[in-house]
């Protein structure tokens, strides 16, 4: 096995989250995205997913398509896709060409090839109208968008009023004793294993821990998006508060201009 040497990187060029730089990251680890998303999580990554689109269920078809923000290799998407039968369009959007290519692989495979599109975009400045979706998610991309307002607020723009926003991040244990042993691991242990096998040139799995440890999370985070727009607002952790499930609704008065995709 090849050994790539961990570099020491200032924590200011570590957390750079330039449009140019993330794009770079994300491309080059494609490859390896999902292989480590599953070994570095013990698998339990799917598992919040899938409690995602139990806690956030998708309406029929006639409510309107479904937006995967920042799909990465489409795996929200297809979980979506599942959990609505099969019905319901859905769109992932992600700005990292080689992670869509991926994702348009993997659709295809589970035969939703007919049903999710996959577009290249930028979080930031989304290419749809106003009042598109019946539900906006993202899993584990607004901490990663230059600006995550602007991403909230493209996010509400693009639901239909009434419609929901639904972000899935990771977040800081609170129990002492496990964030200890949760933080040794994903400060230490997690970078030292995804930069051996990826020998990311921009450190993305040392970027990862440093990127979490700094994202508002819980109250924090919920208050972001009430101030992007979003009223009923909550929160709910997964496995210890290592991931939450932030939901927020459209209000009905907020419709701007009726769009389609």
């Amino acid at each position: 096995m090849v050994r790539h040497r961990v570099f020491a990187v200032p924590p200011a060029e570590l957390l750079d989250k330039g449009e140019a730089r993330i794009q770079r990251m994300f491309g080059q680890i494609a490859p390896w995205y999902d292989f480590l998303n599953h070994l570095l999580s013990l698998n339990v990554d799917k598992h919040w997913r899938r409690r995602t689109t139990k806690l956030v269920p998708p309406g029929p078809a006639s409510a309107g398509p479904i937006l995967d923000l920042c799909t990465g290799t489409g795996d929200l998407a297809l979980a979506y896709d599942r959990a609505a039968k099969r019905v319901v369009p859905i769109v992932g959007a992600d700005f990292s060409p080689e992670m869509l290519e991926l994702a348009g692989k993997k659709a295809a495979k589970a035969g939703a090839g007919d049903r999710i599109r996959f577009v290249e975009a930028d979080a930031q400045s989304l290419p749809f109208a106003d009042d598109t979706f019946q539900l906006v998610a993202v899993a584990f991309g607004l901490r990663n968008v230059t600006d995550p307002d602007r991403g909230l607020a493209e996010m509400v723009r693009v639901a239909k009023p009434g419609g929901r926003v639904a972000v899935l991040e990771f977040s800081r244990p609170r129990n002492r004793l496990f964030a200890r042993v949760y933080t040794a691991y994903f400060r230490h242990v997690l970078p030292r294993i995804g930069q051996l096998l990826t020998g990311s040139r921009e450190n993305a799995y040392r970027y990862l821990p440093e990127s979490v440890l700094r994202f508002p999370d819980y109250d924090a985070l919920a208050a972001k998006l009430r101030a992007a727009g979003l009223i009923d607002v909550t929160y709910r952790p997964f496995t210890f508060g290592v991931a939450t499930l932030y939901v927020g609704v459209k209000p009905a008065a907020a419709a701007g201009a009726t769009g389609t995709l």
